[in-house]
């Protein structure tokens, strides 16, 4: 189902064409991240990694509305709108002749300026501005309001969540590694089966895919190839074979080192394949079917990845055990995965004096991860004395969905409007708030200072307006200054 684009608003925005001043021409609005204050990182910076407008501007502001209104008959659409508000307000309650001008229009008569995606953007600094071209569409601006907040707020918080990913990846790597090619697959996305629906899961997807290469979601390589992409043979992302439980319970619990084998010997003799390993009995899994194993798993050519999925993450990769207690007769338990699959496998101490394990085996967890956790656990590695290249992130939607427009505190408002031929310089300061909703003034210019920082200036002139980092991205239905996903890559990248 194409729903009507017009149709895809909060109810009350709907009325809000009338209640105006009479005279209105002209609507200035601005999307801002207010405040970082629900991001929890151990290496927070106070900025959003900004991503998602050219894809929800090509699926929605071109695609849909060519596809699902402009290219309908007007009446249909006119009565379509008519129907729903009728039976939603009230007959008659709500006029039609500005739908009937948007349709004969053609296009979207509107001007979208925003930063660059993957710049990351201070707190109280706009990714975006918004107006109308014509003034005949003035109320279009803010009526749109719902919609691009709910496709963007998440996409750039899910972007922002995987770069700190990134960012506690790279600087245990800088302290334990001496190859640093992991990165690019340390954290893959399982999220897909946790998040609200496929729009979102590509979504969100995409900006996992702005710091790793790493997913299962694969509508999400979609989105980032139609949205971002040409078309060409460009790699966006990739995965390895991997079990799950219906598998390995298929092959019955007295099978089960018998299923391994299989998979070991047989279905992948070569390359990379992930096997979940806690189906019944973890540990057993690890020190006793691996040393039978053994000379199987030698002879590859490739990594058995054991996936452990239940437990305390910390404690199954690092031990219950001290750090520092190096004594022999330690449980599995206590001594943890890593340093289990080291007694048996052994490997190589590194440059840097950090041990690496064999690289016929890893380990990949990928249960209720975090950035807290994650730091956690590469900071007990490193005190174990391991590299932090040894264990891979399965990160699902216990990062990428417990979280909410107010996690960067995303609003968005007028700053500036023309009335009967003058400008007005309009905000918000609420008295009763403790300043984070107090909006910016007039038209906005954002700058980099002296340190290359993103900072604000509002109540500019025109002149100063057309000036700055914010550039124009959306113009009379049409995208402008389109970006491919490598260059997003790297701009991040180099922001560190």
């Amino acid at each position: 189902m194409k729903m009507n684009p017009i149709l895809a608003i909060d109810g009350y925005k709907v009325s809000h064409r009338v209640q105006y001043p009479q005279g209105t021409t002209k609507v200035y609005s601005n999307f801002t991240p207010r405040s970082d204050r629900f991001f929890q990182s151990p290496l927070a910076d106070g900025k959003l990694v900004f991503f998602g407008l050219q894809g929800f501007m090509q699926w929605f502001l071109v695609d849909l509305f060519n596809d699902a209104f402009f290219s309908r008959p007007e009446d249909e659409v006119v009565n379509e709108y008519k129907q729903v508000m009728d039976s939603y307000l009230g007959r008659d309650a709500v006029a039609v002749d500005h739908i009937r001008t948007l349709h004969r229009t053609g296009y979207l008569p509107l001007h979208i300026k925003a930063l660059d995606e993957g710049s990351k953007v201070p707190m109280k600094v706009p990714v975006l501005t918004i107006t109308n071209t014509r003034d005949d569409a003035f109320w279009l601006v803010n009526y749109l309001e719902t919609v691009l907040s709910a496709e963007l707020w998440k996409a750039s918080t899910n972007a922002t969540i995987a770069h700190h990913y990134r960012k506690i990846c790279e600087k245990w790597a800088a302290k334990t590694c001496t190859d640093v090619s992991h990165l690019d697959f340390q954290c893959h996305d399982f999220s897909f089966r946790g998040l609200s629906g496929l729009q979102d899961t590509m979504q969100s997807g995409s900006g996992h895919l702005l710091s790793f290469k790493g997913t299962d979601s694969i509508p999400s390589i979609l989105y980032a190839r139609d949205y971002y992409t040409d078309g060409e043979d460009y790699f966006i992302g990739a995965s390895i074979p991997a079990t799950e439980h219906s598998v390995m319970c298929m092959g019955q619990h007295d099978g089960e080192i018998e299923t391994f084998r299989r998979l070991i010997a047989d279905l992948y003799p070569q390359g990379f394949v992930s096997i979940v390993s806690d189906t019944w009995d973890y540990w057993r899994v690890l020190t006793e079917y691996t040393r039978e194993l053994k000379t199987l798993i030698m002879n590859r050519e490739g990594r058995v990845v054991f996936r452990p999925d239940s437990g305390d993450p910390v404690e199954i990769l690092c031990g219950t055990g001290a750090d520092d207690d190096t004594r022999a007769e330690r449980s599995p338990e206590e001594k943890g995965s890593v340093e289990v699959l080291w007694d048996i496998f052994g490997g190589t101490v590194n440059e840097k004096g950090y041990k690496v394990l064999d690289p016929h085996v890893g380990l990949i967890y990928g249960d209720s991860i975090t950035l807290e956790r994650a730091n956690e656990i590469l900071r007990r590695l490193e005190a174990k004395g391991f590299a932090s290249s040894n264990v891979v992130f399965g990160i699902g939607s216990f990062t990428y969905q417990y979280n909410t427009r107010d996690t960067f505190g995303f609003a968005m408002k007028a700053t500036w409007g023309q009335v009967n031929g003058e400008g007005r310089t309009i905000f918000k300061e609420p008295k009763t708030d403790n300043g984070m909703k107090r909006s910016a003034r007039g038209l906005l210019r954002v700058e980099r200072d002296a340190q290359g920082e993103l900072m604000l200036h509002d109540e500019q002139t025109w002149d100063q307006e057309q000036q700055g980092e914010l550039k124009t991205r959306f113009l009379d239905g049409k995208l402008v200054n389109r970006e491919h996903f490598e260059q997003i890559r790297q701009r991040l990248a180099a922001q560190g």
